[in-house]
């Protein structure tokens, strides 16, 4: 726990009803979580809910925060599942919309994925399962490093470029099945 000291003594003092202790928490780590949520959802007023709702998420379970890896991992993991909800929010109503476009007229909406890459990548990018979506947004996307990618995630790095290969390979097929 010896680097994470710090850290440690402002969630004790948190969970012990210490505001300002909470408030230097927010201030350190608002930025990291608002890069992670920004490069995730594009979007900087979804950003600002999704950061808000982690700081929230956070505030409501910090007591189980053990200090076992740093608070601004532990910040991230919630950014990523909160950000990933959203896109799944977002693919499922772009689809509705999709398939009102659709039934309207067929070939409208056949150019309109052809124009819009940034949408097909985003719904096949909601597609894929958890694991293999958190892996290439943070590799692929963010930018993380595979090392720094498998010591967010708490995997073996091995792993991290299993599943981004399997990753890689599924959203080719998910793409070519939005396109079809």
């Amino acid at each position: 726990m010896g680097k994470y000291a710090d850290d440690m003594s402002w969630v004790k003092a948190a969970i012990a009803g210490d505001q300002k202790a909470f408030e230097q928490i927010v201030d350190k780590y608002r930025t990291m979580v608002a890069k992670v949520i920004v490069g995730m959802l594009g979007n900087r007023t979804d950003a600002d809910d999704v950061g808000q709702e982690t700081f929230l998420r956070f505030y409501r379970s910090m007591y189980q925060y053990k200090g076992d890896a740093a608070l601004g991992t532990y910040l991230t993991r919630i950014a990523i599942n909160l950000s990933l909800n959203e896109l799944k929010r977002r693919a499922s109503r772009k689809w509705l919309s999709l398939e009102k476009k659709h039934d309207n007229n067929h070939a409208d909406n056949h150019s309109y994925h052809d124009s819009d890459n940034t949408e097909l990548v985003e719904k096949a990018l909601a597609q894929l399962d958890t694991k293999y979506r958190t892996v290439v947004v943070l590799r692929m996307i963010q930018g993380f490093s595979t090392k720094e990618t498998a010591e967010m995630l708490k995997l073996p790095i091995g792993t991290v470029l299993s599943r981004l290969a399997r990753a890689q390979d599924k959203l080719k097929q998910i793409i070519r099945k939005l396109e079809e």
